[in-house]
């Protein structure tokens, strides 16, 4: 039964070809399998294994083809899931924007946020100072500040006078520069020529009654810059000499005199060699020169940029009015409300008013900053054609003492390098030594520029420059980037211009206790 029943089944299935012979059976599905020996009968058991072998095909064909399928069909699943969680996710793997490993550095949202907090602050101070004092800005009153007599003029005169101490070294180096005199001769004509400048014009300021401590601080000012320019002047051509004696065919760079012609733009100015710069010419252009460093052949700007100019001008006659109005309005009344304090010695009114005042002094340093290192100093340079304009470099970005100094005044960090601290490294001193003697000599200026017009000798700006000292060692080993960058804007702000106001505290509590 099952025997008829099987051909019959195969039978639908499966047609066959040929009569004899090599037949080969065709599938329904139109391939065809071969026989190896003639043609079996339809029902014969040779049929059943080419049956079985063929079903087997198929099972492991559907295998195959599973197995492929499968993988497709897990990509797709997984495909699937991240679609779905790309549309409903919202969260990735991320540092906060504050945390230091985020790498976020743009702030300038928060600097407009300082800006807008320090304007409405000072308004408010300002408000609460004109609603308290009234107006006190009296322009009249800034004559009063440099003149007593209106037919006295000393520190007019004093300034004039200091004509006779630069021709004086400019005769010197021409005796010098043909050989009447030797150097060892004319070394010590320069150091009394430089030293009588300074005692000269502190004998004027102490004795001659009329001279006011503006008037003071102003022409001995003048006074210290003709200082450190003569010292320059001497030194550079003694440079030239040395050169010129070891008959060097000619002057390098280094000693600043250059051996090709400078072509700036449309403007070619000539350059001289050794002892041709020796003239007045030469002499006053340094003199008037925004430059502490004496050399042969300055570089020049190609012209006078007249809309530059006027801009530079309008600056310093705003900013100066400023300043003489802040001075006025904001210093004066807190700088007399902190008399009581001081007589009384109490300690604690003492340190409120010292940070009271910090804050407008600190203001006011900035501006003057400004109007003289930016506004002033271009001015003159521009007038002068002055090609070198790099007065200051980015000291605001300080994040050390010792960088401060020697980034906030190039012209003054300039000749420290040139003529006092390399040739002290030269002479085999420590380096150390050598950076403390560069801040004893910057103390005494600063003590000479305050105790002199002042009349009053308390040593504070000697001190607080001495404390720079410690404060750079302590600084640059202790802390770094940030924090040492708020260190110096610290000390900036409450050490050195306390010591300032304190000469002004004294300098008032001894003039109101005088007059009582």
């Amino acid at each position: 039964m099952s025997d008829a029943k099987g051909p019959a089944t195969r039978r639908r299935r499966t047609t066959t070809s040929g009569s004899g012979g090599a037949g080969s059976v065709k599938q329904a599905n139109g391939t065809k399998v071969q026989d190896a020996g003639g043609k079996p009968p339809v029902g014969s058991a040779a049929a059943k294994p080419a049956a079985s072998k063929q079903r087997s095909n198929g099972n492991v064909d559907r295998e195959e083809s599973g197995r492929k399928q499968e993988p497709q069909s897990r990509s797709s699943q997984r495909s699937a899931v991240e679609d779905i969680n790309d549309q409903l996710s919202c969260h990735v793997l991320q540092e906060s924007l504050l945390s230091s490993a985020s790498g976020y550095s743009n702030y300038r949202g928060i600097l407009n946020w300082c800006v807008v907090m320090l304007v409405l602050s000072n308004a408010r101070l300002f408000l609460e100072n004109i609603i308290k004092y009234g107006i006190l800005v009296d322009p009249i009153q800034v004559v009063s500040l440099f003149l007593k007599d209106p037919y006295s003029w000393p520190a007019a005169c004093l300034i004039i006078g200091s004509n006779l101490f630069i021709l004086t070294s400019l005769y010197v180096e021409r005796r010098l520069a043909v050989g009447t005199i030797s150097e060892t001769t004319g070394w010590i004509l320069h150091m009394f020529n430089l030293v009588c400048m300074l005692i000269f014009s502190s004998a004027i300021v102490l004795t001659v009654t009329s001279m006011t401590p503006v008037g003071g601080v102003f022409s001995l000012g003048i006074y210290t810059v003709l200082f450190l320019k003569l010292y320059s002047y001497q030194d550079a051509n003694r440079w030239c000499r040395e050169i010129r004696q070891a008959k060097a065919k000619r002057l390098t760079r280094s000693y600043s005199c250059p051996d090709v012609q400078q072509s700036n733009g449309s403007a070619v100015h000539s350059l001289v060699s050794y002892p041709g710069n020796l003239t007045h010419r030469d002499m006053y252009y340094f003199v008037f020169a925004p430059t502490l460093c004496y050399q042969l052949n300055f570089p020049r700007s190609p012209r006078i940029r007249k809309r530059f100019l006027i801009r530079r001008l309008f600056e310093m006659l705003f900013l100066m009015q400023l300043l003489v109005g802040l001075i006025q309005q904001w210093m004066v009344p807190t700088i007399q409300n902190s008399m009581k304090p001081f007589r009384e010695m109490d300690f604690s009114r003492m340190v409120e008013r010292m940070l009271k005042l910090a804050v407008p002094n600190h203001l006011i340093w900035l501006i003057f900053f400004y109007w003289f290192f930016h506004s002033s100093m271009n001015f003159v340079a521009e007038l002068l054609q002055f090609g070198d304009r790099e007065f200051y470099r980015d000291w605001w970005n300080s994040e050390t003492v010792t960088y401060f100094w020697a980034n906030w005044n190039i012209p003054v960090h300039k000749w420290c390098l040139r003529h006092f601290y390399k040739p002290m490294l030269k002479r085999g001193t420590n380096k150390f030594l050598a950076q403390t003697a560069v801040f004893l000599v910057s103390a005494f200026f600063h003590e000479y520029l305050v105790s002199v017009p002042l009349k009053m000798f308390r040593l504070w700006a000697f001190m607080g420059m001495m404390a720079q000292v410690p404060l750079a060692w302590f600084v640059g080993r202790y802390l770094n980037g940030n924090y040492g960058n708020a260190a110096v804007w610290l000390s900036l702000i409450i050490g050195q211009p306390i010591a300032v106001l304190m000469y002004f505290h004294d300098y008032y509590v001894t003039h109101h206790v005088s007059t009582k």
